[in-house]
């Protein structure tokens, strides 16, 4: 019988969703800058994003994150990265050929200090 995904990760995944709904149009962060906040690993921000339903990619600015260098991710699938590219700079944002934001200090979100949180704890 499949387990049921922790309570946990139910919450990780929430606070993930909620914390990316609160990036403004034309600023940008990183995936380690909310796993930072929340005090877990930025593949776990990344493993969120990239299993978002379709209802979830279309309500929210997931294209908003971005890799630690200010980069949209390489590995991402091409036409997702388009995509990305192209919500990026309709919100202002210029973006190089190598998929850089540019004059990034002045587009960073910075979503607050590191959480002192385990979420194996929270109810």
């Amino acid at each position: 019988m499949p387990r049921g995904k922790s309570k946990a990760f139910a919450n990780i995944r929430a606070e993930v969703l909620r914390l990316v709904a609160l990036i403004p149009p034309g600023k940008f962060t990183t995936y380690g800058s909310i796993a930072i906040h929340m005090n877990v690993m930025a593949r776990h921000v990344a493993f969120v994003l990239a299993r978002l339903t379709p209802e979830e990619s279309a309500s929210l600015p997931w294209q908003r994150v971005v890799s630690a260098d200010a980069r949209l991710s390489p590995n991402m699938d091409a036409a997702l990265s388009r995509k990305q590219r192209r919500l990026l700079k309709a919100e202002g944002l210029r973006i190089d050929q190598a998929g850089y934001i540019q004059d990034a200090d002045a587009h960073f979100h910075h979503l607050g200090v590191r959480r002192n949180i385990r979420w194996s704890e929270v109810e």
